[in-house]
Order: structure tokens, then C-alpha cells, then sequence
């Protein structure tokens, strides 16, 4: 049993709940770093180890497979254990892989170690936010989880132009060595610096573990605010592999880019506006939560409603200008929505049950999302990519009704008394 001090007065004060994002927003960013990397020497891989798209997007799947397998399993731990541990020991082992990868030399073992990648990655998530919501309050918490989110972005850019970089001057291999001993290097600073929040004077009953793990989901289940989420969830990061995972490519096929070129732009403009779509929707949303309950929620509609144009000319356009915009918008209005996915979750979720909430919740998210790379790969035997991402928008809008929705609902409604919510 493990206890929990997010809602207590003994949490820590001052600077340091601001130094456990910073700490975590390095990790975050080697974790985005080492998953996009590979994605921009898709081109040099498949030549070299002569691959057709379909086992490339294979590839990209197993990677999200394994994470949602072990996602609700990862959760469901770091309910238990020492957050900052798990953190410090998912960091070790997926660099270990991230490296590893540098000394693959056959298709068996890119897939083996991508699907490593995976379960190393599902532990750090549902330990960083449960992490983060113990030392950040209602007051403070979307901008806390905003400011972690755009290390998402900015790792992508620095995982996806590194490598590519790095494969036009050296081959593909040296990228990986370095982010894998980026990682090691890093995790062995948090060994000291990164702790728990003080033990509480009062601690929360948890049932025994084990047995329980199947009735803890089951609880999360039932709460119908949570199960839409999950699914918007789920589409949006279908739409979002789809964007990471072919976007490169996209590039090289349609004009003409270099490999250098493609992996920087393919990630730089859509990244470095979604920093700035982070960062704003997590202000936004706390301001919006402190006038209406639905305010995260209805922040993320916007962000989704306002993604559906930019995603269409994305794919469509053939102009490099239009292009540039249109990567940009889509990033801004991403960036909104993702600022309050883990926030928004916390609005509904117990205590308690925060670390298997958002293993839950990423393990179903990405579970469907891991089929979108070879969705894309088979459809685009017989559409363009340009095609294949265009159509994406048509998901996004999907979505919107039922974020819109749920936000309507939550500001009307009275919190579920049998619903222990978090300060």
C-alpha cells in the first residue's frame, strides 16, 4: 500500500514542485526523442534492410502495442511504489533499448527492441502525472502538466532532426548511441535529485493489491466521463501517429526534400507551435476551470474543432508555403488539446487511482492508434499519402461532439458525491 499526499497540507512548498516538472520535462523529451527517431530514417532503413511500408508501419506499431499492453499493468504499480523510482528505472531501461538499437541487424531484432521500447516507456507516464498532480493543486495543476507536455514536442523535434541529421553525415546507428547514453547519463542526476512528496500524517486505504486490479478498472469504468475521454483519446492519437509516423516520408515522396531537411521539417513547425498551444491551453484551461467545471474540458474541444482545417490542407496543398501554415495551425490547436488531457482525467478521477487511470487510459489510447501507421501504409497503395493524412481531419471533427459534450454536461451537473475527487 502506498500512501497518497495530493490533496494534504504537508505537500511541498516553495520552488521545488516546479523543479519535479523541470526534471521530468528532460525525461519527457528523451522519451519523445528515442520513439520519433526511428520514423525519420524510415527511408535509409527500409533500403537497408529491404523492407516494403507495410512492415515499416509495423514497426511503428509494435512500439504502441507493447505500451498499451502493459500500460493499465505500468498504472496500476505506480499506485503502489515510489513514483520518482519508477520514473528513474523506466528511463534506464528504455534507453538501454534506444541504444541497443543501434547494433540491430535484421528486421526481427528492429521489431524486438521497438516492442521493448514500448514497455520500458508505458511506466513513465502514469509515474510522471501522478507525480506531478501529488505536488500541483487544482490551482496550478493544468499549467504544471502544460509545461511538462511541451517537452512532447520539443523531444519529437530534437528526436526526429537528430537522427536524421546525424544519418545523412554518419548512417542511422550513431543517433541511437547518443540518445541511449543521453538517457543513462540523465537518469543517474534523478537517482539523487528526484524524490516523492513528504509521507503524509493521514494515509488512504487501498485495498489489497492484486485481487483488486481487475475491480479498480471495472471502478474507472463505470464512470462514463472517463470512458469518453478514452475514446476522444483514442482518436486523436490515431490522428496524431499518423502525423509522426509518415509525415517524413510524406515529405521526401511529395517534394522532394532531403532526408535532413524532411525529418527537421516534418517535426519543427508542427512541434514548436504546439509548444506554444501547450503552454496556452494549460493558462487558458485553469482560468476556464475557475469559472465553469467544464472549462479543461471545453478547451480541449476547441483545440480539436480547430485542428480540422489545418490537418486537410496538410495533406492536400501543394504549395510549400500553405504547406508551413498549415503544419503550424494544426500544432497550435494539438497543443490545446493535449495541454489538459492528464488535467482534464484528474477532474473525475479518485486519488487513488490516478497512476491506473492514466495507464488506462494511454494503454487504450494507443492500443487502436498502433494499427494507424498500417492503416496508412496499405491505404497508400492506393491513395497518395497527401490523401491518407487529409483524411485525418474528417477524425478530428469526429471528435468534437463528444468532448463538447461532455463539457457542456460537467458544467451543469454536480460533482458524483461517490466520486472522490482530488484538491
Amino acid at each position: 500500500m502506498r500512501t497518497d499526499q495530493s490533496s494534504l497540507p504537508n505537500r511541498d512548498e516553495g520552488i521545488y514542485p516546479w523543479l519535479v516538472v523541470a526534471m521530468l520535462w528532460f525525461v519527457c523529451l528523451l522519451n519523445y526523442a528515442d520513439r520519433q527517431a526511428i520514423f525519420s530514417v524510415f527511408s535509409v532503413l527500409k533500403e537497408e534492410f529491404r523492407m516494403s511500408d507495410f512492415q515499416l508501419g509495423v514497426i511503428a506499431g509494435c512500439f504502441m502495442w507493447a505500451y498499451a499492453v502493459f500500460g493499465p499493468i505500468a498504472g496500476w504499480i505506480t499506485d503502489f511504489v515510489s513514483r520518482s523510482r519508477v520514473v528513474v528505472a523506466a528511463l534506464c531501461f528504455w534507453s538501454i533499448v534506444t541504444g541497443a538499437t543501434a547494433y540491430a541487424h535484421n528486421y526481427g531484432t528492429l521489431l524486438l527492441l521497438r516492442t521493448l521500447g514500448g514497455l520500458g516507456e508505458a511506466f513513465y507516464f502514469p509515474a510522471a502525472m501522478s507525480l506531478i498532480a501529488a505536488y500541483h493543486g487544482q490551482a496550478t495543476r493544468s499549467r504544471a502538466m502544460a509545461v511538462h507536455q511541451s517537452s512532447v514536442y520539443v523531444g519529437t523535434i530534437v528526436g526526429g532532426s537528430l537522427s536524421a541529421y546525424v544519418a545523412e553525415r554518419f548512417g542511422w546507428r550513431p543517433g541511437f548511441q547518443a540518445l541511449g547514453a543521453a538517457g543513462i547519463l540523465l537518469a543517474l542526476g534523478l537517482l539523487v535529485a528526484l524524490r516523492d512528496p513528504a509521507p503524509p500524517p493521514v494515509v488512504v486505504p487501498r485495498k489489497a493489491p492484486v485481487l483488486n486490479l481487475i475491480q479498480d478498472m471495472f471502478d474507472l469504468f463505470r464512470i462514463k466521463a472517463v470512458m469518453v475521454m478514452i475514446a476522444v483519446f483514442a482518436g486523436a492519437n490515431f490522428v496524431a501517429v499518423v502525423v509522426l509516423v509518415w509525415m517524413p516520408t510524406f515529405l521526401l515522396r511529395k517534394f522532394n526534400m532531403h532526408l535532413g531537411v524532411a525529418g527537421f521539417n516534418s517535426t519543427v513547425y508542427i512541434q514548436v507551435a504546439s509548444v506554444v498551444g501547450v503552454v496556452a491551453g494549460g493558462f487558458l484551461a485553469d482560468f476556464a476551470r475557475g469559472k465553469s467545471k467544464g472549462g479543461r474540458q471545453l478547451v480541449q474541444a476547441i483545440g480539436l474543432l480547430g485542428g480540422v482545417p489545418f490537418l486537410f490542407f496538410t495533406g492536400h496543398t501543394v504549395i510549400v508555403s500553405v504547406l508551413v501554415v498549415s503544419m503550424t495551425g494544426f500544432g497550435l490547436f494539438k497543443g490545446l488539446y493535449d495541454a489538459n488531457i492528464w488535467a482534464s482525467l484528474y477532474d473525475f478521477v479518485p486519488i487513488e487511482q490516478r497512476g491506473l487511470a492514466t495507464g488506462l487510459m494511454n494503454s487504450l489510447g494507443w492500443l487502436g492508434a498502433g494499427f494507424a501507421p498500417i492503416a496508412v501504409a496499405l491505404a497508400s497503395a492506393h491513395y497518395s499519402l497527401g490523401v491518407c493524412i487529409s483524411m485525418t481531419a474528417a477524425v478530428y471533427l469526429v471528435l468534437v461532439m463528444p468532448m463538447g459534450m461532455l463539457a457542456l454536461h460537467r458544467s451543469r451537473a454536480q460533482i458524483a458525491p461517490s466520486v472522490r475527487l482530488p484538491a
